[in-house]
């Protein structure tokens, strides 16, 4: 769907699940680009923790876009939205910049002047951790992107919402989600050979969701005790390279491996399913894994939108 300008006025925020993967988060940022992004936005915010998956999202949205550092270490000195003419017509016409990182070598009342004057030139800045630099540019972005559990996209107008509230969300979701692919790899890996760690996924509220086309023939409630033990063991976890992620003296095949807890002894609270339910859509068979409590015991209600007590809140 390309973007609308009439849609994107009668919408207050789109909310979808925040994928594990790298590769699904980059398709994800595509897609997000193609049905909110406008050729006249000129500040583009991001918003998320260290890990959330901020730059894949970001190189979904913009392909080919030159970002000036990421989780890889710095690309580009000195900052080009500094040091270059932005009233020069040959000049690029998108710049990225980390609010995060930047301000460790530059005042924020300076970086702030130079994404108005680069969004006064009409250039494109895509801003990381935009709601630290919000209060000095006194002026909202055009589209605010939230990555947390979940992705929250937002056109914000006069009346918000502010970065600040997307920020709030994200910031305390993420846990949710680092922890539940940190127990996706972990399943995949007490499952055994025959169980790829490329097979098909789906989504659930403060879990993950894994696909087979066949039944497994595994014990759920000996693979739920396997990984008990492993997170009780408290063993850390870090990235190992682009493929892995390495859990203990674990090594694990891992389809996005910066995306992870620091350990697994910061998973609480978390169970699995004891059934293989079949989704009638597609005929597949699924694994489910939750963490904390759900709303409802009722697998059919699990991804409940409840706004009873934001409607309260809102009321009294």
């Amino acid at each position: 769907m390309a973007y609308s300008k009439q849609m994107q006025d009668g919408n207050l925020y789109s909310y979808y699940f925040a994928p594990r993967g790298n590769r699904r988060m980059a398709d994800l940022g595509m897609q997000l680009s193609q049905m909110y992004l406008s050729p006249f936005d000129h500040i583009i915010g991001i918003i998320g923790d260290a890990g959330a998956g901020k730059s894949l999202l970001i190189k979904g949205m913009f392909p080919g876009v030159d970002l000036t550092n990421d989780d890889e270490g710095v690309n580009i000195r000195p900052l080009p939205l500094l040091h270059e003419n932005l009233e020069d017509p040959f000049s690029p016409h998108t710049y990225h910049l980390d609010i995060r990182f930047e301000s460790a070598f530059t005042q924020m009342h300076v970086l702030a002047e130079a994404i108005l004057e680069a969004a006064k030139n009409g250039k494109m800045v895509i801003v990381e951790h935009f709601e630290l630099i919000f209060p000095f540019l006194k002026r909202n972005a055009d589209l605010l992107v939230g990555i947390g559990e979940e992705i929250i996209i937002t056109r914000p107008n006069m009346f918000g919402p502010l970065p600040e509230n997307i920020a709030k969300i994200v910031h305390k979701s993420v846990t949710y989600r680092k922890a539940a692919h940190t127990l996706e790899d972990l399943c995949v890996h007490f499952m055994g050979e025959g169980y790829a760690q490329d097979g098909p996924r789906s989504d659930v509220r403060h879990g993950f969701v894994l696909e087979f086309e066949e039944k497994p023939q595994v014990d759920i409630y000996e693979l739920e005790r396997k990984v008990k033990e492993a997170v009780e063991r408290d063993l850390p976890v870090s990235y190992y390279d682009e493929n892995h992620v390495q859990i203990g003296d674990y090594i694990l095949e891992c389809l996005g491996p910066r995306m992870h807890i620091s350990s697994t002894g910061k998973i609480k609270d978390f169970t699995l399913v004891k059934d293989y339910p079949q989704d009638p859509r597609n005929g597949y068979y699924m694994l489910i894994g939750l963490l904390g409590k759900h709303q409802s015991d009722d697998i059919k209600d699990f991804n409940r939108i409840d706004i009873s007590k934001h409607l309260t809140n809102h009321l009294k």
